[in-house]
């Protein structure tokens, strides 16, 4: 059976371990040479920066997230072994833990580490899709000769370097398409290496619970189970015209996903069509300080989001959930794109004023759609604010100072509420 040693590369028949250098991190699949489509995971991305640049968290539990009141970004592997997840409230993370250390996002640091890993991508395949910061589709269809190697070899030697280059781990997920690499990179986490191959793909799927397909949520599995479908293979026995009649549009999919099918191209063109950020709150809250303390939090990751995808936004976009449920979005268009805190911040304050007295609210998003490339943005100003162009400059020198020095070099007060 075709094997590698994931530790130094060396392709052999097979074996327990590695015939080089003895390391008993083989993989081995009959079709490990004949599979392309591949998704990368980093993993435990933000939490794994985190320890890598403060040794001290090495060997202790880390939270990424927000105060009492917020929510857990993500986390690392020690957390989660007590049962931490990632958009868990704050506060029941620390009763489920209490002995981790809790680390505020630095998102301008894990934009940086996501370009480099981004590079080493590159230089392997120009068919990349990247889902956000820590993961990617990638096609190595064809690629064999040019690095002289399989697209597994090539993939093994990717985790490899970022390992060794930037201190990260990730782990790959190897198949026929898309769907199926998207899950194989979740088997075997952290620092895993898995493959499903085009015959075992029915029998691998058949007894996997349907929650396992990408895109079924809460409320789709409910509505499943109501149908009396609660795995793969319950799926299976279903009439393909019956799935759409009761479904629709997810019907179809679903039919086409319970056999293996996708056929989806890995699209490096796939592009953005908003860039939003948002937090739910343990407590409702109608406190005007607290909630504009997260507008700008919110505005200032909206807009390292969208420097680091190299965007600006034309509409800024609110979200609101009131303590009842009841659901308020509002859009204001601005004169030209923008990728700015401040400006989006001023906006959504704007749209926010005129529903701050419908609180409390447990929920707050802010956001930019119709997207444009940065070249395009603040352009023109705003020509009923004298001082906009000067905030303008100053975000700018403070995203250079924070790339030079580090994230926390500048804070503005209005961030600590």
């Amino acid at each position: 059976m075709p094997s590698l040693c994931r530790d130094c590369l060396t392709s052999f028949d097979a074996g327990a371990r590695c015939p080089a250098c003895r390391s008993p991190r083989v993989l081995a699949h009959p079709e490990l040479y004949q599979l392309s489509i591949a998704h990368m995971d980093c993993d435990a991305f933000y939490a794994s920066v985190e320890k890598r640049d403060n040794p001290a968290l090495r060997d202790v539990p880390v939270i990424v997230g927000g105060g009492q009141r917020g929510v857990v970004s993500t986390c690392c592997y020690l957390a989660r072994i007590h049962g931490v997840r990632s958009a868990m409230p704050m506060f029941q993370a620390m009763k489920l833990c209490p002995q981790a250390t809790v680390v505020k996002p630095r998102m301008a640091v894990y934009v940086q580490v996501s370009r480099a890993i981004r590079a080493m991508m590159e230089e392997l395949t120009p068919a990349i899709e990247p889902l956000s910061l820590d993961e990617a589709f990638l096609d190595l269809t064809g690629t064999e000769r040019l690095h002289g190697a399989p697209p597994a070899v090539v993939l093994a030697r990717l985790i490899r370097r970022m390992e060794t280059e930037l201190g990260l781990s990730g782990s790959i997920g190897l198949s026929h398409n898309k769907f199926l690499a998207k899950i194989a990179s979740d088997l075997d986490k952290p620092r895993g290496f898995s493959v499903i191959g085009r015959a075992e793909t029915a029998d691998f799927l058949r007894p996997k619970p349907v929650r396992l397909i990408w895109g079924v949520g809460t409320a789709t599995q409910g509505a499943l189970e109501k149908a009396g479908i609660r795995t793969i293979a319950d799926l299976l026995r279903w009439d393909r015209a019956d799935l759409v009649t009761r479904f629709g549009q997810m019907g179809e999919r679903l039919w086409h996903l319970a056999r293996g099918e996708d056929h989806r191209r890995v699209n490096r063109d796939e592009k953005v069509k908003s860039i939003s950020k948002e937090t739910t709150f343990f407590e409702d809250t109608a406190d005007l300080e607290i909630l504009d303390g997260h507008l700008w939090r919110l505005a200032e990751q909206v807009a390292d989001r969208a420097k680091a995808k190299r965007l600006a936004g034309r509409t800024v976009t609110l979200k609101l959930k009131r303590g009842d449920f009841q659901l308020i979005s509002r859009r204001h268009a601005l004169g030209d794109p923008t990728q700015l805190t401040d400006r989006i911040y001023r906006a959504a304050v704007d749209l926010f004023r005129p529903e701050a007295a419908k609180g409390p609210f447990r929920l707050i998003g802010v956001g930019i759609a119709d997207l444009a490339p940065e070249d395009q943005a603040d352009l023109s100003g705003d020509l009923l604010d004298p001082y906009a162009a000067k905030r303008a400059k100053a975000e700018r020198a403070t995203d250079a100072i924070r790339a030079r020095f580090g994230p926390d070099a500048i804070v503005k007060g209005r961030a600590l509420r």
